[in-house]
């Protein structure tokens, strides 16, 4: 497990990075990559849609330009105080700050659970993954964004020791452990350093 896959110190991590987040994020998770992966899900305007991790809202953003209202959810208060200024109190998202292990959402909540930037922080994946499955509806959409296993060995060594970094056989486990079916997978470049984020997407079982 890689030192910031420990929610204290993954908390205490963002407590400072949220103060630089959107000026260093482009580097690598742009609003290409972004629109890239939010155009591989089916929306419709009226689908109701989480976003675990959600941070600073940038996903947020994007999947408003296709949604009427999106749900968000983050651990860091720091993260979510940058987000609450971007949006209208009274507008089209509520943010919640949770656990992606223990969702406060009932079952069969959401049509679509998106997720990006966020998985390479969590101790227990197939467990988040398996909350993913619960809220969402049968035949519901999940989207993961998280880092791709780097190619050098010495620098997955790195890597691996800080946060989880994972290929496409990894994700595939993950998801058919957590119970989703029909599994894609696409790597997604910022044209700097590529690739650097490997998307995931699945149904849920109907």
């Amino acid at each position: 497990m890689g030192f910031l896959q420990h929610k204290g110190r993954a908390r205490l991590f963002y407590k400072y990075l949220s103060q630089v987040y959107d000026r260093i994020n482009p580097f690598v998770w742009n609003e290409a990559m972004r629109d890239e992966a939010i155009g591989v899900l089916d929306l419709d305007p009226d689908d109701r849609v989480l976003d675990v991790g959600c941070g600073t809202g940038f996903a947020t953003e994007g999947l408003l330009e296709h949604v009427d209202a999106v749900h968000g959810i983050d651990q860091s208060v720091h993260q979510l105080e940058k987000a609450w200024a971007k949006f209208d109190k009274d507008g089209p998202v509520r943010f919640y700050r949770g656990d992606a292990e223990r969702l406060p959402f009932q079952s069969n909540s959401f049509d679509v659970v998106w997720s990006s930037g966020s998985i390479e922080y969590w101790p227990r994946p197939v467990r988040t993954l398996r909350e993913f499955r619960r809220v969402v509806e049968p035949g519901g959409q999940v989207l993961v964004v998280g880092p791709n296993n780097p190619r050098d060995t010495a620098l997955r060594r790195i890597a691996d020791a800080i946060m989880l970094f994972y290929d496409a056989e990894e994700a595939d486990r993950m998801f058919a452990t957590a119970g989703f079916e029909d599994v894609e997978h696409r790597l997604l470049s910022n044209r700097r350093i590529s690739p650097t984020a490997i998307m995931t997407y699945a149904r849920a079982p109907e």
